[in-house]
């Protein structure tokens, strides 16, 4: 008989959402999962479109509980649906029961179950799940290509979860109320503000909440204390809106590397600490640094990074997945047992004779006085065509190319300057900050520069 653990191991009593002024319980919740595990149709996957983060656990833990596999996507396009759809035949789709959540214009496909609270009073059976069982299958963001799918047993999601708790000091007594603007489809939204909520002493905001006035409305809302798990772009976006917050716990980043000023700056203007998580679609989260501290990640309490026979590639082994999993950044051991990011191995260019990560570039340019929002790009070419070189896309009202390529002559090596700068008004990111290759393809197809630095 496989070893099992609880859906939640957290007292019925305990507080473990909110929505408006409703505070929803451990016992309402497995209520509510319980009456829509009977509604749900008997399909081997169900796609997870709900915008509502109370409703998107409550799908997750029904198809837990009926053994159906969740399929977590944050592009929730009608391209990205019917992509799914065609590699996932037999699935069913949840949304939302309002109409249009979360985005303006925005429809489930038809014949979508729609998922709303339904359970009645304040207890339900808690189902024990198989440690083994593939509880969600997630989808990467496609920065580097096509989108690639990652099942996650629940084993692991309940490993990286406590580790987390422990991690953040998550576990109680008091009860901490998570604040996020990521969707919950995306893994760091979905390990941070859904799983956490089921094994430790988190409420979580149901939310969404994207703009800056959004999430500080939903900060003053929330019972202290508070922490909001956000990411770089959008940190950067509430600093710049100057709107007061609230008391603070603490802040979490993740998705992209954040600069220690923009960390800084954070900190500061709310009288908090700045804590990023280190993670990836295919292993979840591994690791913490408080940004300001230095560059070194310290690992999660079981985690452990080893070199590979292939000298460069680094296995990572994670506590619940069945065989260690290729870390696709390229790292530096530190004594102690942490790390420094070096930068996605498929982020790495080299130009006479040099190396450098795209990520690390990116963080110089956004150093840069005036550039709100700006990317490296690499032509497709780079590696067997000795003149190619980089270029950049920068949001940058009030500067000229030729400003942002001079302050970048003082920040990086000349080899890897752009050999354009063309402005734009805005980068095509998806809700969680990240840049898809299409989204850059179709930017460099469209855009009509302004003004190009050559």
């Amino acid at each position: 008989m496989s070893e099992t653990a609880p859906l939640t191991d957290r007292a019925p009593g305990e507080v473990m959402f909110h929505r408006g002024s409703e505070a929803i319980t451990i016992g309402r919740f497995l209520s509510d999962v319980a009456a829509l595990a009977a509604r749900l149709p008997p399909r081997p996957y169900a796609l997870n479109l709900c915008a509502d983060r109370y409703h998107a656990l409550l799908g997750l833990a029904a198809a837990l509980s009926r053994g159906q596999v969740m399929l977590l996507s944050a592009d929730r396009s009608e391209r990205r649906q019917r992509e799914i759809a065609a590699a996932y035949p037999d699935l069913c789709v949840l949304a939302d029961a309002g109409e249009g959540e979360g985005e303006p214009g925005w429809q489930p496909p038809p014949g979508a179950l729609r998922v709303a609270a339904e359970g009645q009073g304040e207890d339900g059976p808690n189902p024990r799940i198989p440690l083994g069982q593939v509880a969600i299958i997630g989808f990467t963001s496609g920065s580097t290509g096509e989108p690639a799918a990652h099942p996650k047993p629940w084993g692991a999601l309940v490993a990286a979860t406590r580790a987390a708790a422990a991690r953040f000091g998550l576990r109680g007594p008091a009860v901490s109320t998570l604040i996020a603007t990521v969707p919950p489809q995306h893994m760091y939204g979905f390990e941070a503000t859904m799983a956490m909520p089921l094994h430790a002493a988190t409420a979580s905001h149901a939310g969404p909440c994207f703009y800056p006035v959004e999430v500080a409305e939903a900060l003053h809302a929330a019972p202290a204390p508070r922490l909001l798990v956000t990411t770089p772009l959008q940190m950067r976006a509430l600093l710049g809106s100057g709107g007061a917050l609230p008391p603070l716990a603490a802040v979490i980043s993740a998705t992209a590397p954040l600069a220690p000023e923009l960390a800084a700056a954070a900190e500061a203007a709310w009288d908090t600490s700045v804590l990023e998580i280190y993670g990836a679609t295919e292993i979840g989260s591994i690791a913490s640094r408080r940004t300001t501290a230095g560059d070194t990640w310290t690992l999660y309490d079981g985690v452990a990074l080893r070199r590979g026979a292939e000298g460069e590639v680094v296995l990572v082994d994670v506590p619940g997945m069945p065989a260690p999993v290729p870390l696709a950044d390229a790292v530096e051991f530190q004594p102690g047992g942490g790390f420094r990011l070096l930068g996605r191995r498929a982020d790495m260019v080299k130009l006479g004779g040099k190396r450098a990560s795209l990520a690390s570039l990116n963080r110089l340019l956004a150093a840069v006085e005036g550039v709100e929002d700006g990317v490296f790009v690499a032509p497709e070419d780079l590696d067997r065509n000795p003149s190619a070189r980089l270029m950049v896309y920068a949001v940058a009202p009030g500067r000229s190319p030729g400003e942002i390529l001079a302050a970048l002559r003082e920040r990086i090596e000349a080899v890897f300057l752009p050999r354009r700068v063309v402005l734009v008004s805005r980068l095509p990111r998806d809700p969680v900050g990240k840049l898809t290759r299409q989204a850059l393809a179709e930017l460099h197809r469209q855009a009509v520069p302004q003004k190009v630095a050559e």
